[in-house]
């Protein structure tokens, strides 16, 4: 299986040089990751709004060292939210945060992310919209679900995400299924160990199904993550048999993946959610989408080999 190798090659500092040199890499990226600044985003947001789609933005960067780089992802989130608020645009766009952008992983990782990811939140519901929190690895789970709950006291609209591979997540669904919460179902893009998550892709589909049935049958706002159109089909069904209408869930899928289906979902009245990702620091990021389908690694060589 490539995916654990790709996903080994996101951590490795020799080959974000690499593949990060390679004059054909900014191009592919692109397909991705649309724009570096809050600029060169703002017509892929409106563009779009227009075309009947939500989004949820993410500001790329994990690989915090520094207090300063964490207090720089604040201000960057808050600069586009800023921008959204101007252009109001801020019922059709939240954010997406990933804690160890915010410091979660430094010294007193817990309490700087929490001071660091509350203003984001804050900003975020002076325009109308808010912020999920992303899950990384399951190393970093029990704070951000506690970030999570403390963040909820004051903004109960805040979101989570789960990752159906991890063994643990059955039971972390059941808990956040309540009413007014908000849950962001994936599949899961870390390497993870055997004894924490499950390996076979039969395994972790059969997990997505299970854990879905609980967000749907609960008093929560499930949002469906997932471009396997297996999954979409048997969520639909999941969302009829619990009695639940079309406002009452979303799809959330990755810009650049899927295009067509975004809109045909939003054509059929769905809540189609397309989360997009802007920044320099995009290496991470990349490479879990690499790893996440082998189709995107085969357009990835393809490309290397025929512009390179």
């Amino acid at each position: 299986m490539l995916g654990p190798v790709i996903l080994a090659a996101s951590r490795s500092d020799r080959m974000r040089r690499l593949i990060s040199a390679a004059p054909v890499t900014k191009q592919v990226v692109d397909r991705f990751i649309p724009g570096e600044t809050v600029d060169e985003i703002v017509p892929i947001i409106q563009d779009l709004s227009d075309r009947g789609l939500e989004l949820t933005m993410d500001v790329v960067g994990e690989d915090i060292t520094r207090p300063e780089q964490a207090a720089a992802a604040r201000d960057a989130y808050l600069a586009l939210i800023d921008r959204l608020g101007e252009l109001e645009l801020g019922t059709r766009a939240e954010m997406s945060v990933k804690l160890s952008m915010f410091g979660q992983a430094l010294e007193g990782g817990h309490e700087l992310a929490l001071a660091n990811v509350r203003p984001v939140v804050e900003a975020a519901a002076a325009i109308g919209t808010t912020v999920t929190l992303d899950a990384e690895d399951h190393t970093t789970l029990d704070s951000m679900f506690a970030i999570h709950e403390e963040l909820r006291k004051d903004f109960p609209q805040t979101g989570c995400v789960i990752q159906a591979y991890l063994f643990r997540t059955e039971a972390d669904a059941r808990r956040l299924a309540e009413s007014g919460s908000r849950v962001r179902l994936v599949k899961g893009a870390y390497k993870e160990p055997a004894e924490v998550a499950y390996q076979q892709k039969h395994e972790i589909d059969k997990a997505y199904v299970r854990i879905l049935k609980i967000l749907m049958e609960g008093a929560g706002y499930p949002m469906i993550g997932s471009h396997d159109p297996r999954l979409i089909s048997i969520a639909q069904e999941l969302a009829r048999t619990a009695g639940r209408k079309l406002d009452e869930y979303e799809f959330q899928m990755l810009y650049g993946i899927r295009s067509d289906e975004h809109l045909r979902l939003a054509a059929e009245g769905h809540r189609m959610r397309v989360y997009t990702a802007y920044g320099t620091d995009w290496y991470g990021y990349f490479m879990r989408r690499l790893a996440e389908k082998p189709a995107n690694l085969r357009f990835f060589a393809r490309s290397m080999l025929t512009r390179g």
